[in-house]
């Protein structure tokens, strides 16, 4: 085709001076990395910018317009000052299920200078307690779940407990009560700077505690414009224009708030493309099908664990879903076969996926549609904000194909862990790289696939096996829906991989070993094998607890 136009030049065309997506050379915590010159340079830019009598929060019952929505934070904040003495840079904590008043909280905190500090909402008392504390929270806004967790450890919590939807009326001040002597729906002055830390969202390591990501005003609009840039290409490469619908574009909310992916990939980026929010409750495949055809749902992004099951309702639904255009992931990577189940499953929808960090604000790599098709397997090429490299274990960077650590620089990484100098100190390296943790190469067009997690290994006599490509393995097989790699330790070869996995059939073990036969070398077939008919438990976030599932199978072989 004589018009035919490659990625990096459509990049370079939207990207150049006197465009929207116009780039210039700065600098973010002193870091040198490219910048937009147009668009929100911090949230409360992107709040105000984006104000408009369109839906923007659909939860059951309950519907609020942007406008409606930016009136009661502005509501909100001026009750955090006035009740409770909140000022730039303090922490204000969220920790709720994804109702209304988490997106009002983080829009009331962030738009005055706050710290939002979104708290997993599945952590115990205990953990709690160490969020509220290692923040420094001076404030937090919990429902009743988390009130109860928060009551059994309140001795020693300096935060002041505002209730939501709480059951429990009287023991702290409800949120509602406090607003109705807080009218004023003018936004208190002044607001952020770009680099202000805006957020914390703590990452959940596999050991010791999480740490609290600190993120600038600046890093997380960076994201958001990189989305959209990509987008834009997306389409120039291929000659699409934007679909011009007779409906709002709307997106559904299934994954938690506190998660990068939620607050950032479907509530942040919903601004400017003034989509419509549908927030679940909690996640039911039935009920998605069922707002995706009431609410003319056009997008969904979510874990591989989650698309998967929407691929299973769209196969035994009579739900019209006809208006999904796109099913994007993130967190881990799906089985190729998903990916194609997905194309193959809506009428409309093609598959999505990154690869992104908390510590990158979300973005990183991105592929979707025929291009990810192609290339089933690899989490996308870099967008243009950030640079990525792979190095050996001396630094030095690898040429394309040659596997080692992965690393990102650029203007939508972090400032640090939050109180952690000795964490940050190991994480950048002095030319201002962060070290990902994550094995991976980059193939010759550029093209990322993340092969495993730096301890996520297994070294059977010598050999190094990567869990993430035994995984894979299994999850080729029809009939496995979800696939956890571990090492099991033997007394002769050190360590031999074990794998549980979820089947809704009982699987023949010898003919799965012939079926790995096919894919893997034999030394990375694994020698023990557990299967269970019930979903592999995840985190809240939708990461499979490898540990917990390595830990019961040990045991098991081992009794």
């Amino acid at each position: 085709m004589a018009n035919e136009i490659s990625r990096n030049e459509a990049l370079t065309k939207l990207s150049a001076e006197g465009e929207p997506y116009e780039l210039t050379d700065g600098k973010v915590f002193g870091r040198p990395c490219r910048v937009f010159k147009n668009g929100p340079k911090t949230l409360r830019d992107l709040f105000e910018q984006n104000i408009s009598d369109e839906t923007f929060i659909v939860f059951e019952n309950e519907r609020l317009s942007y406008r409606e929505s930016y009136e009661l934070a502005a509501r909100v904040a001026n009750m955090m000052i006035s009740e409770y003495g909140v000022k730039a840079g303090d922490r204000v904590a969220i920790s709720m299920r994804n109702f209304p008043e988490w997106i009002i909280a983080f829009c009331a905190t962030t738009a005055i200078g706050g710290i939002a500090v979104a708290m997993n909402s599945l952590w115990n008392p205990e953990e709690m307690a160490y969020g509220l504390k290692d923040s420094g929270a001076k404030l937090l806004f919990a429902d009743q779940e988390r009130i109860d967790r928060i009551k059994q450890v309140k001795d020693g919590i300096k935060a002041q407990v505002i209730s939501v939807r709480a059951d429990n009326k009287g023991e702290y001040p409800d949120l509602n009560k406090l607003l109705d002597n807080h009218q004023n729906s003018e936004m208190p002055l002044p607001g952020p700077e770009p680099e202000d830390i805006a957020t914390l969202l703590y990452t959940s390591g596999s050991t010791g505690h999480p740490k609290g990501v600190a993120s600038c005003h600046l890093n997380i609009t960076t994201a958001l414009l990189g989305w959209e840039l990509d987008g834009q290409a997306g389409m120039m490469v291929n000659q699409i224009e934007p679909p011009v619908l007779d409906h709002q574009p709307a997106t559904l909310l299934a994954v938690p708030l506190f998660h990068a992916t939620g607050s950032h990939a479907v509530f942040l980026q919903s601004f400017r493309n003034q989509r419509k929010i549908v927030s679940m409750y909690k996640w039911d495949p039935s009920l998605a099908a069922e707002l995706i055809e009431h609410e003319k749902i056009t997008s969904f992004i979510a874990p591989a664990a989650m698309t998967g099951d929407l691929v299973q309702e769209a196969r035994k639904t009579d739900r019209d879903l006809s208006t999904l255009a796109s099913v994007g992931g993130g967190g881990a990577p799906r089985a190729p076969e998903q990916v194609k189940n997905i194309h193959d499953s809506f009428e409309k929808a093609m598959p999505g996926t990154g690869w992104g960090m908390t510590e990158t604000n979300a973005i990183g790599t991105g592929i979707g549609g025929q291009d990810y098709l192609d290339h089933p397997a690899s989490s996308g090429r870099c967008s243009i904000v950030n640079e990525i490299r792979v190095v050996n274990d001396n630094g030095d960077q690898l040429p394309p194909k040659e596997r080692g650590e992965l690393q990102i620089r650029g203007s939508t990484v972090f400032k640090g862990y939050w109180d952690k100098p000795e964490a940050n100190a190991e994480v950048f390296t002095s030319d201002g790289w962060m070290k990902t943790g994550d094995v991976a190469y980059i193939d010759d067009e550029g093209y990322l696939y993340i092969v495993d997690r730096i301890k996520d290994l297994v070294i059977r006599g010598g050999e190094n096996i990567g869990c993430g490509e035994v995984e894979a393995a299994l999850l080729e097989h029809p009939e496995i829906l979800e696939a956890s790699v571990y090492a099991v330790p033997d007394e002769r070869l050190g360590e031999e991989v074990g794998a549980t996995f979820y089947s809704q059939d009982d699987l023949d073990e010898s003919e799965l070993q012939q079926f790995l036969s096919q894919r893997l070398a034999k030394f990375k077939i694994p020698r023990y094998l557990q299967s269970q008919r019930v979903p592999l438990p995840r985190t809240a976030s939708g990461k499979i607890l490898k540990r917990e599932i390595r830990e019961q199978a040990v045991n098991q072989v081992l009794s």
